[in-house]
């Protein structure tokens, strides 16, 4: 597979998304500068042309390296050179990039409506549990009631259209649900409704999920037919829990690459097989990362949060050595480094040529 890659431009959020039917998804501090930057910088250094806007980017300044998701910060990222363009952003039908999708443009990244679609929870998960897959019990409450016999406690509070942990609780019975639930709507930071699942207290494991496509796996070219998965990933040291967001502890601290015997149960072998199958379903053209978890230890995992933009942040630019992502983690236990993972991704920009 020769290595000849179009000119990219990294885009990152430069505003909340739109309210879909009362529910709200928070934005990001720096809508993926860090790791927009992350991408722009390790592809420029691999001899991938990036455009940027400004000539000569800082390592160290992240809106160096990144344009914003509007019309008029994909019309300079064009104006750049750029060829393709990496979504490495939020998206929701009627995002600005529509028009250049319209236009025939390529992207690495998901359609705009189809993540919109399964940005919310509850719709993806009764996709999967229709289609087979095993799902925890979970309902949405827009205020106060008493739960069904069938939810035992504690429960896990999340938003609807989440983002990563934040906003995630657990809750140990009836009397503190009530009061969470009263101020969480109150507040309003979610929208008008919020999610409340069954807890898991088992180990749980993160999977990236690959689309069908054209790979370099150890230098030898391969065609991946089907959706298939990276190594599962272990979460650790949980908050409450939790696994607590990765602004606030690093990924590296908390999380190790399954091997040996683990990675081999059947298990886990079931649960990536299960995750390229809610990838195929959802139509994923790009990475996606489903968190797991066994109910018990030793049992099988549930799916129960399936994320269309995983973090892609890397130990790549000076000062970032332990800003590994997930996907990047799974990644490097594949044989890929940072770089590879991403140059591997951009393989995949849709429409094909």
């Amino acid at each position: 597979m020769a290595d000849s890659f179009p000119t990219v431009a990294v885009l990152y959020q430069a505003q909340p998304p739109p309210v879909v039917r009362g529910i709200r998804k928070p934005m990001k501090p720096g809508g993926y500068t860090d790791s927009g930057a992350d991408i722009a910088y390790v592809l420029r250094q691999v001899g991938v042309p990036v455009a940027t806007p400004v000539a000569t980017p800082s390592s160290a300044h992240d809106l160096d390296w990144v344009f914003p998701d509007t019309a008029a910060g994909i019309a300079q990222a064009q104006a750049s050179g750029a060829q393709v363009l990496w979504l490495n952003t939020i998206l929701f039908a009627g995002h600005p990039i529509e028009a250049f999708l319209a236009q025939g443009g390529r992207v690495v990244g998901q359609p705009p409506a189809l993540v919109e679609r399964y940005d919310d929870k509850w719709t993806t998960n009764e996709l999967l549990r229709r289609q087979g897959l095993p799902i925890p019990p979970a309902r949405i409450l827009e205020r106060p009631e008493t739960l069904p016999a069938t939810f035992a406690f504690p429960v896990v509070l999340k938003p609807i259209r989440g983002r990563g942990s934040a906003g995630v609780e657990l809750i140990p019975d009836a009397a503190q649900l009530a009061n969470r639930l009263q101020a969480v709507l109150a507040a309003g930071d979610f929208g008008d409704a919020v999610l409340v699942e069954q807890f898991l207290a088992g180990q749980e494991i993160t999977i990236t999920v690959m689309p069908p496509g054209r790979y370099l796996v150890d230098g030898q070219a391969q065609v991946q037919p089907h959706y298939w998965s990276l190594p599962p990933v272990r979460r650790f040291n949980h908050q409450a829990g939790i696994a607590p967001y990765n602004g606030t502890v690093a990924i590296t601290e908390n999380s190790a690459v399954l091997q040996g015997a683990e990675l081999a149960s059947p298990a886990v072998r079931q649960a990536m097989q299960q995750c390229a199958t809610a990838a195929q379903l959802v139509e994923a053209k790009a990475p996606i990362r489903i968190d797991c978890r066994q109910q018990v230890a030793g049992g099988d995992y549930y799916l129960f949060d399936l994320n269309m933009k995983p973090s892609m942040t890397g130990a790549a630019r000076p000062g970032r050595e332990n800003q590994d992502s997930l996907s990047a983690l799974a990644a490097r236990a594949l044989g890929w480094s940072y770089p590879e993972l991403l140059t591997n991704m951009l393989r995949q920009a849709w429409p094909q040529v």
